[in-house]
């Protein structure tokens, strides 16, 4: 069996503490689960740290230095890595979708970050913090759009949204942003760059009415899944929670509107907004 993949650790801070993680422990010949026992967590967590799609915590540095016998490195570098551009809630989360393979998103209200405008997430962001300075805003839709860069990858990561009706008829911005913000992801689509589907309102109850969730797969690592509110989200390693929220994934696929014709529906709803941003 091939040994795990070695990170490249110029990459992210992320990536260097588990580059440096990994050999620290093999030196120590531990096991991931044994390395793990002391700390209270299972071994698959460990490598979720060691394939860098799990950013490190303080006290966990901590406990490595002092098991490892690595004279503060875990420590200092933890916490000079710790500062990020996005809420507190999501960094995580978005240091995990910044590496994954796969990506499936279902969006009950919003268009997923990964397929927003400037002029849409500006909308957003504004909302969220109505009195909020312009410097504030422009510097959290700038984390935004950094984020989209993603998809200028042709290939990677396979991203697949499934949108609620009400993403497409709520109207972030006015009509003019909607047109675009739309027309955007309908043109994401057209490129096979994202399979997108829509849950049409007519479908009426489905699995997943109480809440946004994303489910991220890795090359070295178990798959993640991460479900928001409003300020706060959670990471979810845990398998059989993982794989029931796959399970959710799957029925809103079933009842979603086929790729084809959700894209025919999301051109039609911005044709609209379009035609209602042009009358006097």
């Amino acid at each position: 069996m091939p040994g795990p993949k070695d990170l490249d650790p110029t990459s992210s801070p992320r990536a260097m503490l588990g580059s440096e993680l990994r050999h620290a422990r093999e030196r120590a010949c531990l096991t991931q689960s044994e390395l793990g026992e002391p700390l209270f967590v299972s071994g698959s967590f460990i490598g979720q740290l060691e394939a860098g799609t799990r950013r490190m915590q303080l006290e966990y540095a901590v406990q490595f230095d002092e098991i490892l016998g690595t004279d503060g490195f875990f420590t200092r570098n933890c916490e000079a890595s710790a500062r990020s551009r996005y809420p507190d809630h999501f960094a995580e989360a978005a240091e995990a979708e910044a590496v994954a393979t796969e990506i499936r998103e279902y969006a009950p209200l919003l268009i997923p970050g990964l397929l927003q405008t400037e002029a849409y997430a500006r909308a957003v962001f504004r909302a969220y913090r109505p009195t909020a300075e312009e410097e504030v805003i422009d510097e959290l839709v700038a984390a935004r759009l950094d984020r989209t860069r993603l998809l200028d990858d042709p290939t990677t990561p396979m991203l697949w949204a499934v949108l609620d009706e009400a993403v497409l008829r709520r109207r972030v911005g006015g009509a003019a942003v909607m047109a675009e913000a739309l027309g955007h992801v309908a043109a994401v689509a057209r490129r096979h760059r994202a399979i997108v589907q829509v849950i049409p309102f007519t479908v009426g109850a489905h699995a997943c009415l109480d809440g946004a969730l994303k489910l991220m797969s890795f090359p070295d690592a178990p798959k993640l899944a991460y479900v928001d509110g409003p300020s706060m989200g959670k990471l979810i390693d845990d398998p059989a929670k993982v794989s029931r929220y796959q399970l959710t994934y799957d029925l809103l696929g079933a009842v979603a509107l086929p790729p084809w014709d959700s894209m025919v529906l999301m051109e039609s709803v911005a044709q609209d907004y379009a035609h209602g941003a042009q009358k006097p």
